[in-house]
């Protein structure tokens, strides 16, 4: 726990029951605006896991928003203004020219023979249209619009299992998780609806753990995103800007943003 949490937070005497103890944390970080998960798990006594359980849970309660290493929150008023997903069909049609510049520029990336993970998106949807059996790639994907795209091209792709989401035509849970935990990819291209300082951020907690481990398991990690994605805020966060290599856009990013994306070494990329 840092000085400052010591000094404003008093320590909680005996160990809650868990409803209690996660009401408490939230009124915890409602008030310093910010706690970290090791600072929460000395004050309430309890395992840092234990305490990732109780975000994970108040996260999808709407309660708080974790970020890398604890949580924060905003008042009620800002959450209701985050706006739902929309479906795969609406986001398609919206900067569909800009998504397609995207999608070309993020070729260059693709090298002969590679293993190449695809998320689910749009404007990855787009660069699975590019991608052309003379490549040689092998291909990966939790994303039947992807998979059925190349399997017309006798393409040579991998499906990950899971469970259906069917508005997205993707596969996600913990059996989609688990095969993408043994596989080692050369490089991996995310989608995601919002870009700021604080990180990248996606609508669905299921979606955003195939990203995470996609991140993890990849040797280059590269986000599409088109510029109205820039500062936006969405549900939940899929990692930091250090965790990811290169930014791809048809726009360069505001100001403030692009000094926290050079901060963290991401090389940006506008899309000619």
């Amino acid at each position: 726990m840092s000085d400052n949490e010591r000094e404003s937070v008093a320590p909680v005497e005996g160990r809650l029951i868990g409803r209690v103890r996660k009401e408490r944390i939230v009124a915890t970080i409602r008030s310093q605006g910010f706690m970290s998960s090791v600072a929460l798990a000395e004050l309430f006594q309890v395992s840092e896991m234990t305490i990732r359980r109780d975000l994970a849970e108040l996260e999808m309660r709407g309660e708080i928003q974790r970020t890398h290493g604890g949580a924060v929150t905003e008042d009620p008023a800002a959450r209701s203004k985050t706006p739902r997903e929309p479906f795969f069909d609406e986001r398609h049609l919206v900067n569909a020219e800009a998504k397609v510049r995207i999608a070309k520029a993020a070729l260059t990336f693709v090298k002969p023979s590679q293993a190449i993970a695809l998320d689910v998106g749009t404007t990855t949807f787009e660069l699975a249209r590019l991608i052309g059996p003379e490549l040689g790639v092998r291909l990966f994907t939790n994303n039947l619009r992807i998979a059925a795209t190349h399997a017309e091209r006798n393409a040579e792709i991998y499906l990950f299992g899971g469970r259906l989401r069917e508005k997205e035509m993707s596969l996600c849970g913990p059996v989609a998780v688990e095969q993408v935990r043994r596989l080692w990819f050369d490089v991996v291209f995310i989608g995601v609806s919002s870009i700021t300082p604080q990180g990248i951020f996606d609508y669905s907690i299921e979606e955003t753990e195939i990203k995470r481990v996609l991140i993890e398991r990849s040797t280059r990690r590269i986000v599409v995103a088109d510029s109205s994605k820039f500062d936006e805020m969405s549900l939940v966060q899929v990692a930091n800007l250090q965790q990811f290599d290169v930014l791809i856009s048809e726009a360069p990013p505001p100001p403030a943003l692009a000094s926290s994306l050079a901060a963290a070494g991401v090389e940006v990329v506008v899309a000619p």
